[in-house]
């Protein structure tokens, strides 16, 4: 089909015709394309930021999960502090702060750790707490999710991670996490948090057990939210990683084609809903991050400096600022740091 065709095919597409477009890979991939040459021009952008993962402490039993994998920690006040002062030392805007469900930890644990890093690194964006934390430390702490935001944001939080979403679906979170929140649930709190003025990140964990009208689902609740609130700065595509945890032994996981195609639907699909679709370089690995370029992604994530949750067993935790520019270069674009709320920084 001609280029020149697609913005208005794709403004007819239902979800017939997106499974249709599933099966169509070389129109799927133009189409794509053209969304985000529209959306995003030839800019490539990243952040520089710091995962700090406080806690492999989790009651959680998710059978995707690799983060239990290796000795049990939590960290200490001085040990997130320094992270924080190497974080700011390398160029840091963001640290994206995440952890277990600890047993015990209550709304004012969670608070004092925005409060000790917001304090001594004020200019520092704090990205942090997915909605299952926020659902865990109001259920111990015995308040609503919406006070617990309220707090959360007083103590310094910029936005949240829209993680724990995997598939919105329930029954399928029944057969891969069933003791986590529900879709309702996670649809109530990140609403919520958008209401506050928090933003989020919104996510997607593919290529397990679901199916692709699961997939479609998933989708659909988040254009929904998205018209709805204006919330979300991004859609950040998390291939499933079969290694260190149960849901593997069953799930083999995707081949690189249905990959890159679940990062061109989704830009097909959300468009202009959302117009930031993130490859993740942890999760794909560099050279297929840069290849998801070509399939619609139009952001790299951040250099992380430090990631344990779910990667790529062969990528290391973390990326120079140079590296994510060479990768954009050999794409053909032009690289862009940007703060986590998507403001440019500047260009390379």
């Amino acid at each position: 089909m001609p280029l020149a065709n697609q913005n208005s095919d794709q403004d007819g597409l239902n979800q017939d015709g997106l499974r249709r477009l599933w099966k169509q890979p070389l129109r799927l991939f133009r189409l794509a394309n053209s969304l985000r040459q529209k959306a995003c021009k030839d800019e490539v952008s990243f952040v520089i930021n710091r995962n700090i993962n406080f806690t492999n402490k989790c009651i959680g039993s998710c059978r995707f999960c690799s983060f239990k994998h290796g000795d049990s920690y939590h960290l200490t006040e001085d040990e997130i502090l320094l992270r924080s002062s190497e974080a700011e030392q390398r160029g840091a805007t963001e640290i994206c702060l995440q952890g277990g469900l600890a047993p015990g930890m209550v709304l004012e644990d969670y608070c004092e750790l925005l409060e000790v890093i917001h304090r001594d690194f004020p200019r520092i964006h704090l990205h942090a707490y997915s909605p299952m934390e926020v659902l865990h430390m109001s259920r111990n702490s015995g308040i609503s999710v919406k006070e617990s935001l309220v707090e959360l944001k007083h103590s310094g939080l910029g936005s949240m991670p829209g993680t724990a979403a995997e598939i919105l679906v329930d029954a399928v979170r029944q057969k891969i996490c069933p003791e986590k929140l529900k879709t309702a649930e996670w649809r109530e709190i990140v609403t919520t948090a958008h209401s506050l003025g928090i933003p989020s990140t919104s996510t997607m964990l593919y290529g397990h057990v679901e199916s692709l009208n699961d997939r479609l689902r998933h989708l659909e609740i988040l254009k929904e939210i998205q018209a709805e609130t204006g919330g979300f700065t991004e859609l950040v595509m998390l291939p499933f990683i079969p290694e260190n945890n149960l849901l593997g032994r069953i799930a083999p996981g995707l081949d690189l084609l249905d990959r890159l195609k679940m990062h061109a639907l989704a830009r097909v699909y959300l468009y202009p809903n959302i117009t930031n679709i993130q490859a993740s370089w942890t999760k794909l690995g560099r050279n297929a991050a840069a290849a998801a370029l070509d399939w619609g992604a139009n952001d790299l994530g951040g250099t992380l400096m430090d990631e344990g949750i779910a990667r790529n067993a062969r990528e290391e935790p973390s990326i120079s600022v140079e590296e994510l520019t060479e990768i954009i270069a050999g794409r053909g674009r032009k690289a862009v740091q940007r703060t986590t709320l998507y403001d440019r920084i500047c260009s390379y």
